[in-house]
């Protein structure tokens, strides 16, 4: 067993929730795959992503940044060039960063243009494509994701028998009813069908097959360049189809119950309220519904279970078990009618506590196996844990989040978070219409210590939740004149905008360097003198800072280089 993994296969599921697997608690939902997982890992119970959306969630991961420092605040938000992703990371370290599946990423054309990059050249590639070097690209919801309208799972589909000018929509979300007719999948009511594609042919099946393509291949190229695969899924998010037999296994009365009240609908916070107007929040009151949806819901889940039981063979028959680290997420949750709500875009814990489930084979993580940890982590946390894998230099003026190696080896970080934060801009939807908020105002954050949950909001009172007394969330406290709620409100109202304070534009030069004395002798030495009264006074410099340029940080003496130009002796 090696000292450190030599890869990470990242897998990602989208629209996951973290209560719908059996590892997490479910009673009904077995996923023995992801339970062996966690078996031989750590399991995360307090990790929450840093958006409640898809897109500004996956880009905090790629980059390990809040969303307001990656500015990704909605789907259709490009990701601007030159934001840095942990495929720009670990690319300088000699690690290959693949992708097979979905990113959400929009690419930002208009900035390519302006720097005069080709966005069909290698580097046009991965400022598309979130720094991956995309093995295999695919988005769903074709041909509207913005990326490719004939993807390459159509044309294998087209290989096998399944025609059409679009068959993923034909038959990867077209169900067939019991009396032989067809429907969309798109609409919620048929959730509970199963889609016309058979299992092995499905959209889950492709992509693990071709995840397991890109490990053969790595292998058969010698197997010597390490590697990072972002195995990320489509599912189980809408439409809620799965193949048969999946789409039979589960009935509504395995779902976890529903969590709402009535109470929550009388005099609501102004934006919850209009949240619960939503389209998709309407149509998850109506119980056929939702028992539909949560047939396929569940399907769903078991067959990406079955999946990656396949493909965890796999690596175990090739030799790649014992040298790869296997980390288990998803960009966030799913209401499913929970609070009177459908989709995402709130703060509650349906939403954005997802599972994390961290197995490193390295040795030093033998201590954890099997464990549970109940520190507070991030999203974030991805990207300079996987740095730290490789043994690059942390980067802390770029990246938020900290690396979650030492909880791996049952270590205590000092000074960890205080609060979890998430963001919301709900600029895109009905509710700002309805509210009449302009764009710029749709701005909702959530600062979570761990027990209350304080949500801050423009224009409008904020909302809390206190975790202890009222787990499910059922009860706002956002108005409450209880002294203790006002003191806990201003007290994470501080600790929110004490985050908000950090900089986190300044990430062209490392903190080291902005804290280090090496940089004044460097001035001194090339002959800029500031600030001297004569010769004694720079004799009396000089002195003090021997040894000259003692940082052993490479990343500082090339900065310090490259501002002085001059070079460490």
């Amino acid at each position: 067993m090696s000292r450190r993994a030599k890869n990470i296969l990242f897998i990602m599921c989208d629209q996951l929730r973290w209560d719908y697997l059996s590892c997490y608690g479910h009673p009904r939902l077995h996923t023995p795959h992801i339970d062996a997982l966690a078996a031989r890992g750590v399991v995360f119970d307090r990790a929450y992503v840093q958006s409640p959306v898809c897109g500004p969630s996956r880009m905090s991961y790629y980059t390990g940044r809040y969303m307001h420092a990656h500015g990704v605040s909605w789907n259709f938000v490009p990701l601007k060039a030159g934001e840095m992703t942990m495929g720009d990371h670990l690319r300088p370290l000699g690690v290959r960063s693949v992708l097979v599946g979905k990113t959400h990423m929009r690419a930002d054309q208009s900035g390519m243009a302006r720097m005069g990059i080709d966005p069909k050249s290698a580097i046009g590639i991965r400022i598309s494509e979130c720094g991956f070097d995309p093995y295999e690209r695919d988005d769903g919801l074709h041909p509207f994701s913005g990326h490719d309208p004939d993807p390459h799972y159509n044309q294998y589909l087209r290989e096998h028998g399944f025609g059409g000018d679009n068959p993923w929509e034909a038959w990867a979300n077209t169900v067939t009813d019991t009396d032989g007719s067809l429907h969309s999948g798109w609409f919620l009511k048929y959730s509970h069908l199963p889609a016309r594609v058979p299992a092995e042919h499905s959209e889950t099946a492709y992509t693990t097959n071709r995840a397991m393509d890109f490990m053969r291949e790595a292998q058969a190229q010698g197997g010597q360049q390490p590697w990072l695969m972002h195995l990320s899924y489509i599912k189980p998010h809408w439409p809620y189809v799965v193949p048969a037999p999946y789409a039979g296994m589960y009935s509504p009365q395995d779902a976890l119950p529903l969590v709402r009240s009535d109470d929550e609908l009388r005099d609501p916070h102004p934006i919850y309220g209009a949240m619960t107007h939503h389209r998709v929040s309407r149509t998850f009151t109506q119980p056929q519904v939702r028992d539909a949806v949560m047939v396929g819901y569940m399907g769903l889940i078991k067959q990406i279970d079955d999946e990656l039981g396949r493909l965890f063979a796999f690596m175990d028959a090739q030799g790649l078990t014992q040298e790869t680290m296997v980390v288990f997420c998803a960009d966030h949750g799913d209401f499913l009618g929970d609070h009177w709500l459908g989709e995402k875009e709130m703060f509650h814990e349906p939403v954005v506590r997802t599972p994390l489930i961290i197995a490193d084979p390295d040795p030093r993580a033998d201590a954890t196996r099997g464990t549970r940890s109940s520190a507070l982590v991030e999203a974030v946390d991805l990207a300079p844990t996987f740095l730290d894998v490789y043994e690059g230099q942390p980067l802390p003026h770029i990246m938020d989040g900290r690396s979650l190696r030492p909880l791996l080896f049952g270590q205590t970080p000092t000074n960890w978070r205080e609060i979890a934060v998430c963001e919301c801009d709900y600029a895109f939807q009905d509710s700002r219409i309805e509210l009449g908020t302009p764009s710029r105002e749709a701005w909702m954050r959530m600062a979570f210590d761990g027990r209350w949950k304080y949500v801050l909001t423009e224009g409008y009172r904020p909302m809390l939740f206190d975790l202890d007394t009222d787990p499910k969330e059922l009860r706002d406290l956002g108005a409450s004149a209880d002294a203790e709620h006002q003191a806990v409100r201003a007290r994470l109202h501080e600790a929110l905008f004490r985050w908000a304070r950090q900089p986190r534009q300044r990430v062209t030069i490392p903190d080291d360097v902005i804290e280090s004395t090496e940089i004044q002798a460097r001035i001194a030495e090339a002959g800029i003198l500031i600030g001297y009264a004569d010769e004694a006074d720079l004799a009396a410099q000089r002195q003090r800072f021997k040894p000259r340029f003692a940082s052993t940080n490479p990343l500082v003496k090339h900065t310090l280089d490259t501002l002085t130009g001059r070079t460490t002796e």
